[in-house]
């Protein structure tokens, strides 16, 4: 079995236990995701990038604040135990602990294509219908189409969830190694594995380590909601480590 492990933030684990018991069944997730990370999640006003960050976390370098500002071709990164939550145009993540990942453009098939490069780490983002995306870590290339995603790489594997949305998703070392996921709920999670055993570099996977909670807060942030109903019975416990 392939293992990909990351312990459970304290206030996203208090968020989805209070979800699991009802506690706030009649209650707006405006106001569930206010009593939880302290704001009422809405979109964020053009001139700030950072809704939340804990931790060691920088951009370019540089020691991030509440008001730094992120676009294309920054580099992001955050520290053991740290996070950020934050948008890019008209896309926003959540960059979990000990990751690096970077933004940037890039042609392909004659059009300029948002590129993100996830080096190290755990990302979770969601982006805008009509703009073309590509995802990079060590093991994949992933096309993405108007998509929530969740990505968990390293040098050997990388773990891929289409949120909803449609990916095309690619294996660095094997140019035959193709699959394309069109998913409505978390569907199809992906291993792409850099040195298969057998051969086999795609391979089914769990559903671990993000929330439907997260894609509602992160959604909210740009404007958007996740095409879910919410709370899922399925999606709405606590992430799971395997």
């Amino acid at each position: 079995m392939y293992l990909l492990r990351d312990p459970d933030d304290p206030q996203r684990r208090l968020l989805v236990k209070l979800l699991a018991a009802g506690a706030f069944s009649s209650l707006p997730i405006g106001r569930v995701l206010a009593d939880v990370f302290g704001e009422k999640p809405q979109k964020l006003a053009p001139d700030r990038s950072i809704y939340r960050l804990s931790g060691q976390v920088s951009v370019n370098g540089i020691p991030a604040t509440l008001k730094t500002r992120i676009g294309g071709n920054d580099t992001i990164e955050t520290g053991k135990g740290s996070e950020v939550v934050f948008v890019s145009g008209i896309s926003a993540f959540i960059l979990r602990e000990s990751s690096q990942m970077s933004l940037g453009q890039q042609t392909a098939t004659n059009a300029l294509t948002n590129a993100l490069r996830l080096v190290t780490g755990k990302v979770l983002a969601v982006f805008g219908p009509h703009s073309p995306q590509r995802i990079s870590t060590a093991t994949a290339t992933i096309g993405i189409r108007g998509t929530g995603v969740y990505a968990e790489t390293d040098p050997e594997q990388t773990y891929f969830c289409t949120c909803y949305g449609v990916t095309d998703i690619n294996a660095n070392s094997d140019p035959n190694a193709k699959k394309t996921v069109t998913s409505k709920h978390h569907d199809e999670p992906v291993y792409i594995l850099a040195k298969p055993k057998d051969g086999k570099t795609i391979r089914k996977a769990p559903f671990i380590n993000h929330t439907d909670q997260e894609l509602m807060l992160i959604e909210t942030l740009v404007g958007r909601s996740p095409p879910f109903v919410f709370p899922s019975e399925d999606y709405g416990g606590p992430r799971k480590d395997y």
